[in-house]
């Protein structure tokens, strides 16, 4: 059978499957279920063509790292087949681990599980039935390769993971100011003891970089509506769970169930190979498909929600740079009880507080995007850079906000 195949890919053209153990991985059910996830989760109710999945974008960022594997090599860098084809599968399965909804869902449907985690098991599970042919890629995923410029080209504060996401992202959401120059980045790529850097040139570029994945954050992923359409779909979870395990029926797909009935912790999802098999037949089917079968249900706070996420009737969202005072949550919370006929805890429940934050770059963080100067030093872009946005995109912005239903206003 012929696996060298080609995907037409709507961001770079063509994108060529290299070899046969990619094309293996590829056509595994674990990773065929990431067609079913979409990458942006609920952006759709803001960008309505923000459809993609994280199987678009594990391809895209696989497609990535092989061009920068080949910018590499042209420079001079030894790269041998096997780190090479070890590097792709590392970024091909870096989201493997990834739950309905991508991030939304993270924290709402498990207990203490993360999707970096489940990614790591999931890989493991995946190299012992491929004979052990994952266990570079494994050593590079986890970082502790001893070439680590192949870690940061699958995760760092420059990886071929952002690169795509922001690429892809802004082609689907229309929002092309977050285009980051990924092409002119790669090219800039190059290696100094056996650490990734950047071409001093490369410089504006970095800044480029940085500016788009600000606007993007602000602009797409936390957006205010968005942000609001993901929390009631983490409210919706956090009350059907509620009533499972309060012993009210509440109709879902078996796998959904389970997880809602149970707490799942990392030990048992490692432990116990049923786990893993109900997380990996779970998808974004399986909670549209509840909520679909909620918005009938008795209890009044489950079958609100779940209606008004079938009709983007989506909670009134207010942000602010300080903290929202207790009085006046309280005040909103007998507003809503008042109008739903509800007691002050079922209230609650349509009442979400919280805050949201992003630095575009963390010039203290343990993986700083490095530059090699002409002079032959390697020193950080925020030193590197002339222009003082650098510094000031490192600077953590945080707001707070408060969700509830319009109907109180």
């Amino acid at each position: 059978m012929n696996k060298k195949k080609i995907f037409n890919d709507p961001v770079y053209g063509f994108v060529t499957i290299p070899t046969e153990l990619l094309f293996d991985l590829i056509e595994h059910t674990y990773f065929q279920r990431l067609r079913r996830i979409q990458q942006l989760g609920l952006t759709m109710f803001v960008y309505p063509g923000a459809l993609h999945t994280r199987f678009h974008h594990a391809l895209g960022a696989m497609h990535l790292m092989s061009l920068a594997l080949r910018t590499l090599k042209d420079k001079g860098v030894k790269i041998s087949a096997e780190e090479g084809e070890a590097a792709m599968a590392a970024i091909l399965l870096h989201d493997i681990g990834h739950g309905p909804l991508s991030h939304a869902l993270e924290r709402s449907i498990f207990d203490d599980v993360h999707h970096e985690a489940v990614s790591l098991h999931l890989m493991r599970k995946l190299n012992a039935e491929f004979d052990g042919a994952l266990d570079l890629a494994i050593t590079i995923f986890q970082g502790t390769y001893a070439r680590p410029f192949f870690h940061q080209l699958v995760s760092s504060q420059l990886d071929m993971d952002r690169l795509d996401y922001l690429n892809r992202d802004s082609f689907y959401t229309g929002v092309q100011e977050g285009r980051p120059g990924a092409d002119r980045l790669i090219k800039m790529l190059t290696v100094v003891d056996e650490r990734l850097v950047l071409e001093e040139k490369a410089v504006y570029s970095i800044e480029n970089f940085l500016v788009s994945r600000r606007l993007m954050y602000w602009q797409v992923y936390l957006h205010k509506t968005v942000t609001s359409a993901e929390q009631m779909v983490i409210r919706i979870m956090q009350r059907a769970r509620d009533l499972v395990r309060s012993g009210t029926e509440v109709p879902a797909s078996p796998n959904l169930h389970f997880f809602l009935s149970r707490n799942v912790t990392q030990a048992q999802f490692e432990a116990d190979d049923t786990i893993l098999r109900r997380f990996t037949r779970l998808d974004d089917t399986d909670v549209w498909g509840a909520v679909k079968l909620w918005a009938d249900h008795p209890d009044t706070v489950l079958r609100y929600l779940a209606q008004s996420m079938l009709d983007r009737h989506l909670f009134k969202i207010t942000l602010q740079a300080e903290p929202f005072e207790e009085e006046f949550q309280l005040g909103i919370i007998e507003l809503i009880a008042a109008r739903f006929n509800l007691s002050p805890t079922d209230a609650a429940q349509l009442m979400i507080a919280g805050r949201i934050s992003n630095n575009a770059y963390d010039a203290e963080g343990r993986d700083t995007i490095d530059v090699l100067t002409k002079r032959g030093q390697v020193v950080n872009v925020a030193e590197a850079s002339d222009l003082p946005n650098i510094k000031a995109l490192g600077q953590r912005v945080e707001k707070h906000y408060i969700c509830y239903p319009k109907e109180i206003l």
